[in-house]
């Protein structure tokens, strides 16, 4: 299964991440960071950068503005071995970026959006598409260029043989227009989280929110945070513990590194129980180092700390 490429389209910006804040921002005063980090940022870069380090060949498909935001975005996705072929300049708009405030373990983010706004089905490689035999498209929300055609695009993937996957991550806006009976067929893994499932829904409990969802998805794969991971299919209802470590640094990513280490094993046509196991822990593993992609640095790497969450020695 070693010849199974990912090519993953969405958006790219860069994670201003500020920690040990003294106190909540507030108009008319000033508040101090005692820390702060920049990395690579964005639910699809994240995604593409981890599962690359745990050794799956991966494509980005994505814009970035013609700045050093820019730069940076496709240097750290060349580090993780991302190939960028797919990843188009703009003049139109600059590189996005998110400040993100850290609080413990909640966060408060402020992003410009920037040239994910413009990213379309134009620039979505379909003469290359046969090279692929997985698509995964997050962050819908913030994508307005590609939301009118989000059902088509998984329609024309799964035409052309692909396996598919979706996060939508969080509505900034609150309105949650995704037309989701259209699209989810298409989608062969849709990755929301609990509190996204049940916006999403209009449900207030998350057994009704899966009941009205269940029948328009193929796997249902939901991160529940500090309850784990479960997965839905027609005929099969998993749920596996989380897996959790002494070293916690933050949760940025987290949910990206769970789709990684899910979809790492579904591409390799795992059984859902071991995607789910596999989830778990690389979602944890994400959380031992700050940013969403510090801790994935190597594969070998990877496995010895993973091994050691598994044995509850990290």
């Amino acid at each position: 299964m070693s010849n199974k490429k990912l090519l993953v389209v969405g958006e790219l910006n860069i994670d201003l991440i500020l920690n040990q804040i003294q106190g909540f921002p507030e108009i008319g005063t000033e508040k101090i960071a005692e820390n702060m980090d920049f990395t690579l940022g964005s639910s699809s870069a994240i995604l593409a950068s981890n599962i690359a380090a745990l050794g799956v060949s991966t494509s980005f498909c994505g814009l970035l503005g013609q700045d050093s935001f820019g730069d940076f975005i496709l240097k750290e996705l060349q580090k993780k071995k991302v190939n960028t072929r797919f990843v188009h300049r703009t003049q139109e708009a600059k590189t996005g970026i998110t400040v993100v405030m850290n609080y413990d373990q909640d966060r408060a983010n402020i992003t410009y959006c920037g040239a994910m706004n413009v990213l379309s089905m134009e620039h979505i490689p379909w003469g290359n598409i046969s090279e692929f035999s997985h698509l995964h498209f997050s962050n819908y929300f913030l994508q307005p260029g590609m939301k009118p055609f989000i059902a088509e695009l998984f329609k024309k993937a799964k035409e052309e043989g692909l396996t598919t996957s979706l996060d939508l991550q969080v509505d900034p806006e609150d309105k949650w227009d995704f037309d989701y009976k259209n699209c989810l067929p298409f989608v062969d893994v849709f990755l929301p989280n609990e509190s996204e499932l049940l916006n999403l829904s209009g449900k207030n409990n998350l057994e009704d929110a899966i009941e009205m969802i269940k029948s328009y998805t193929n796997i249902l794969a939901l991160k529940l945070g500090d309850k784990g991971g479960r997965v839905v299919t027609k005929s099969e209802d998993i749920t596996i513990k989380p897996y959790l470590n002494k070293k916690y640094k933050d949760a940025i990513g987290a949910g990206d590194s769970f789709n990684a280490g899910f979809l790492k094993k579904f591409i390799q046509g795992e059984t859902l129980s071991t995607c789910l196991e596999f989830a778990n822990l690389t979602g944890s593993l994400s959380t031992t180092a700050a940013g969403g992609t510090g801790a994935f640095r190597d594969e070998k790497e990877i496995e010895i700390k993973i091994q050691q969450i598994r044995n509850k020695k990290l």
